[in-house]
């Protein structure tokens, strides 16, 4: 009697926990990873949704980072997954070795379009071979990957010190995307934003023309902190890795200042952090970076106005992956 009151409980508690996972999933359709809650990758996923008409009763949605999401399409629990990612991304190339079947989507010349007008995002080809696995040009958007600094913490000089060594020791750095910190690509992304007047003078003084409104700054160099926290990203995506890379430079340059990366839902995660006093350096997307300044769209009601810009790290790509088996093509197919 006993051996059947245990086989009913279990009974009941596995079917507590199917009805927990049907209900987290939600309705109908694939399963697609649209990256963590308040995240960017979460953000232009409903911009990709909104383009192809795909309500959210069309796909069960999956709230989690792209590595995470990389294992459910590994294991096939996860049909598609969304990610904003440099390129060529470890991640993919990983999912690849092991899955052997990967996949890129495409977006079609009608999404781009619905996406550019409504976002800033913008059209960018992943060229043919970029991986091992694609044998053709894959049509998407792209934006910047931008670092951001709380102006009650970075004062002018260090300001000045932490977008110099970005650019002048980027050689040091071992991550692939450290390529894009380049004087030439300096203010990439900046648009819109305010600038730290820190980063303003070093890039004026190596003849780069800046035109960005220059942030108020309250941080003075008296009060400065010996320890500072950049906000990064899942381990899966690029933020991460970069992330630890850039503050490993950091720390074997600056005087008596020490920076930790510390792993976050990203973009948008980050920038509220430095808004409440959190963070003082923040690795972003620069789309989410301009709606936080202008108190819009994730930021709506909870405008940062502590925040100004520092320099440019990569192009972040949104790369959307299934696998062979699933038999997607496109978004059409959802």
């Amino acid at each position: 009697m006993r051996m059947r009151k245990k086989q009913v409980v279990s009974i009941i508690s596995l079917l507590f926990g199917v009805t927990l996972l049907l209900g987290a999933c939600g309705g109908g359709g694939n399963n697609i990873a649209i990256g963590p809650p308040a995240s960017e990758t979460n953000s232009a996923s409903q911009l990709i949704f909104d383009a192809y008409d795909i309500g959210e009763d069309d796909y069960n949605a999956y709230q989690e980072g792209f590595g995470d999401a990389a294992d459910g399409v590994q294991d096939g629990n996860i049909d598609v997954s969304i990610g904003i990612l440099g390129m060529p991304a470890g991640s993919i190339e990983n999912l690849q070795a092991s899955a052997g079947d990967v996949k890129l989507l495409g977006l079609s010349d009608e999404a781009i379009s619905h996406i550019e007008e409504n976002s800033g995002y913008n059209q960018f080809t992943i060229p043919a071979d970029t991986y091992a696995f694609q044998d053709s040009d894959v049509n998407t958007v792209a934006a910047r990957a931008i670092l951001m600094g709380n102006t009650e913490t970075i004062d002018e000089e260090l300001g000045y010190e932490l977008a110099r060594i970005m650019v002048e020791s980027a050689d040091e750095n071992t991550h692939a995307q450290s390529e894009e910190m380049t004087i030439e690509n300096a203010l990439e992304g900046s648009e819109g934003l305010p600038i730290h007047p820190g980063a303003k003078r070093y890039y004026e003084e190596q003849g780069v023309t800046v035109e960005n409104e220059v942030a108020d700054l309250p941080a003075d160099e008296s009060d400065r902190k010996s320890e500072l926290v950049l906000g990064t990203g899942g381990q899966g995506g690029t933020y991460y890795p970069l992330g630890g890379e850039m503050a490993n430079v950091w720390n074997n340059h600056l005087d008596g200042v020490s920076v930790t990366n510390t792993e976050t839902g990203a973009s948008v995660e980050n920038l509220s952090s430095i808004r409440d006093g959190n963070m003082d350096l923040g690795m972003t997307v620069n789309v989410p970076a301009i709606d936080a300044m202008n108190g819009e769209g994730d930021f709506e009601d909870a405008q940062v106005d502590n925040a100004a810009f520092i320099g440019h790290i990569y192009p972040e790509i949104v790369q959307i992956v299934t696998r062979e088996a699933t038999g997607i093509e496109s978004f059409d197919d959802l």
